[in-house]
Parts: structure tokens; sequence; C-alpha cells
């Protein structure tokens, strides 16, 4: 008997000290997307993908006008054309559809690796920022309140302000 309540007892210190522990933590949150956003880097960043995908969208629309204006000479030429030529031309059109396809694939993948690039600095920078912000603040934890991060309740201190604040003096 007198060792269950020894172990009750020492259960029950133990629960207490670890709730007291739990206690003394301080909690922040942020809305990392929006801070991330507001970051003069992010908007450098994404203007210089933007102009890639541009450049990239006005060569595959120019590669587009050229096989249509293609396929329609053939089309209107086909009745003054053997079929061995015709068959030619078709797989001629197939060959250059596949290209603008290889073509599309290769831009998608540069515009994702220069996004990559860009943002991989932009992301590091906002960490850091964060993590010196809530340090000097005092706080423990930093929870990412941007909308469907998970966090369903943020009425703890929003570091959002601070974080900004400490951007422009970086």
């Amino acid at each position: 008997m007198k060792s269950i309540n020894t172990f009750l007892f020492t259960l029950a210190l133990i629960v207490g000290f670890m709730g007291n522990t739990n206690a003394q933590s301080k909690i922040a949150h942020i809305d990392t997307q929006a801070f991330i956003e507001s970051m003069p880097s992010y908007q450098d960043a994404m203007k210089q993908i933007r102009q890639v995908e541009q450049t990239y969208q006005a060569e595959i629309d120019e590669l587009l006008k050229e096989a249509q204006k293609k396929s329609e000479r053939y089309k209107a030429e086909a009745p003054t054309k053997t079929d061995e030529e015709n068959a030619m031309r078709q797989q001629e059109m197939n060959d250059m559809q596949n290209s603008i396809m290889e073509y599309n694939q290769t831009a998608t993948r540069d515009v994702q690796k220069k996004r990559e690039e860009l943002m991989r600095p932009v992301l590091e920078k906002a960490r850091n920022i964060i993590q010196e912000t809530a340090r000097a603040k005092g706080f423990d934890y930093v929870l990412d309140s941007t909308v469907g991060s998970g966090v369903l309740l943020a009425d703890g201190y929003d570091l959002l302000d601070d974080a900004k604040a400490a951007l422009s003096t970086n």
C-alpha cells in the first residue's frame, strides 16, 4: 500500500512538473506566406521568374504560329501533291509538334529550376529573420498561421509586424 502511495505521489509530481515546464513555453505565430510576400527580395525574384516565363511563352507562341502556317499551307497544297509527299509532310508536322512539346517541357523545367534558385535565398532569409525576431522577443516556438497550414486558432502573439520591422533593418 505504501509503495502504491509513493508511486502515485511520484507520478503526480512528474505530471505537475511537466505541466509547469510546458506552461513556461512562449508561443507566437506568423503568417509566413504574408511575410515572405512582403519581402523586397521576393518581389524581385518573382519579377525575374515572370520575365523568364514570358520569354519562353513568346518563343513557344512563335513556334506554334509557324507550325500553324505550315499546316495550313500543306493542307491547301495537299490535293496537288502525291500521297508520298503528303505522308512526308504529315510526318514533318508530327515531328514539329513533338519538338514544340519537348521545348515546352524544357521551358517548364527551366522556369522551375530558376524559381528554386531564386526563392531558396529568400526563404532562408525569411526563416533567419523569423528565428532572430522570435529569440529577441523570448519565444520558444513559432507556429505558421498561413491559411491551410494546420493552425486552426492563432490568438497568441503575432510575430508578423516584428519580423517585418526586422526585415527593414537587415
